[in-house]
C-alpha cells in the first residue's frame, strides 16, 4: 500500500498493537471507550476516512475500528502516531498514561495501587516464587506451561502486569518487604538450567536491598503453620491494613481487625520457623553450586 506515493508496510492483526477490552473493568471501559470518541474526532475535524487513517498509521484497518469502537486497547506508541498524523498537538498522546494502566488487568491495578501506597509488605508462596521476586523470563516459563494455554497476547499483558508492579522495591521512602519462600519453590528449575539459575541469582542480589528480607522455609520441617497456602499482609501509614489468604476466610481481601490477626499469627509463626535471612541466603548461594 502506498500513501502520498510513498510505500507503507501494513500490519496484519498478529503485528497490530493492542489487547482486548475486559468488560467487567467498568474504568478501563470508559477510558477506551473515550480514547476511541478523541481518535474519532480528530480524524473527522480532518476529513480523513478510516481507511485512509489506517494507511497512514501504517496499521490494518481492522485495528482502526477496534480502536475507534472501544474495543481496542492501543499500544502507547500507537496514541503517539495517531497524534502525529492527526495534528493533535498532544491530546491524544497525553491519553497514553491512563491507557497504560487499562493495559494491566483490574485485580493487578488495584493489588500494585495497594502495594504502592503501603509501610510494610509481607508474602508467604508455597507454589512458586512470588511475583514480585520473579525474572521475566522465570514468568513467561511459568505463564508457558499454564492450561488452558494463554495466547502470545495474554502472556504479554500478564508479563507487563508483572514487571510493573516491582517498582516498589525502587520506591522512597522504601517499605518494608519480607518475603518466605518454600524451599521447593527455589529447587524446580523452571525454564530450565540456565533460567533458574539467573533466578536465584536475581533472589540473591534483591537480598541485598536493605528494606528486603527474603526467607526460606525448608521442606524437612515437621510443624508447618504454611499449608494453608499464599499468605499476603500489608500495612499502611494510616494504621490500616489489608491481608488475604488462600487458606482462610475464601481467599477475600479483608480489613478486620481480628480476621488481620489471624493472618498476622500465621505470618509471624511462618517466619519464625523459616532459615533468617543470613542462612537463606547461605542456603541459596549452596544450590547454585551444586547445579
Amino acid at each position: 500500500m502506498s500513501v502520498d506515493g510513498e510505500a507503507v508496510q501494513v500490519r496484519d492483526e498478529t503485528d497490530e498493537p493492542g489487547w482486548e477490552v475486559d468488560p467487567d473493568d467498568e474504568w478501563g471501559t470508559a477510558v477506551i471507550t473515550t480514547v476511541g470518541r478523541q481518535l474519532k474526532l480528530r480524524r473527522e475535524s480532518v476529513g480523513m476516512r478510516v481507511a485512509d487513517f489506517a494507511a497512514a498509521m501504517g496499521y490494518g484497518e481492522d485495528l482502526a475500528y477496534k480502536v475507534k469502537a472501544g474495543n481496542r486497547i492501543p499500544r502507547p506508541e500507537y496514541l503517539e502516531k495517531a497524534d502525529e498524523v492527526l495534528g493533535a498537538d498532544g491530546l491524544l498522546a497525553a491519553m497514553s498514561e491512563d491507557v497504560a494502566k487499562v493495559r494491566y488487568p483490574k485485580k493487578v491495578r488495584e493489588l500494585a495501587k495497594l502495594e504502592s501506597q503501603a509501610l510494610e509488605i509481607g508474602l508467604y508462596s508455597n507454589h512458586n516464587i512470588h511475583g514480585l521476586l520473579q525474572t521475566e523470563e522465570h514468568m513467561r516459563a511459568l505463564f508457558d506451561v499454564w492450561l488452558p494455554a494463554h495466547t502470545e497476547e495474554q502472556t504479554e499483558r500478564m508479563v507487563a502486569a508483572r514487571l510493573a508492579r516491582r517498582t516498589v522495591f525502587d520506591r522512597s521512602p522504601a517499605p518494608a518487604l519480607s518475603f518466605v519462600q518454600e524451599e521447593v519453590t527455589l529447587r524446580r528449575p523452571v525454564g530450565g538450567t540456565m533460567v533458574w539459575r539467573r533466578q536465584l541469582e536475581h533472589l540473591l542480589e534483591l537480598g541485598k536491598l536493605r528494606h528486603v528480607s527474603i526467607q526460606v522455609m525448608p521442606t524437612d520441617g515437621e510443624d508447618h503453620f504454611g499449608t494453608g497456602g499464599l499468605i499476603e499482609v500489608l500495612k499502611f501509614s494510616d494504621g490500616t491494613a489489608v491481608g488475604r489468604s488462600d487458606g482462610a476466610f475464601a481467599g477475600r481481601p479483608v480489613t478486620d481487625p481480628k480476621q488481620l490477626r489471624i493472618l498476622e499469627l500465621r505470618y509471624g509463626v511462618i517466619r519464625a520457623q523459616a532459615l533468617t535471612p543470613r542462612e537463606s541466603r547461605a542456603f541459596i548461594e549452596q544450590m547454585l553450586g551444586e547445579s
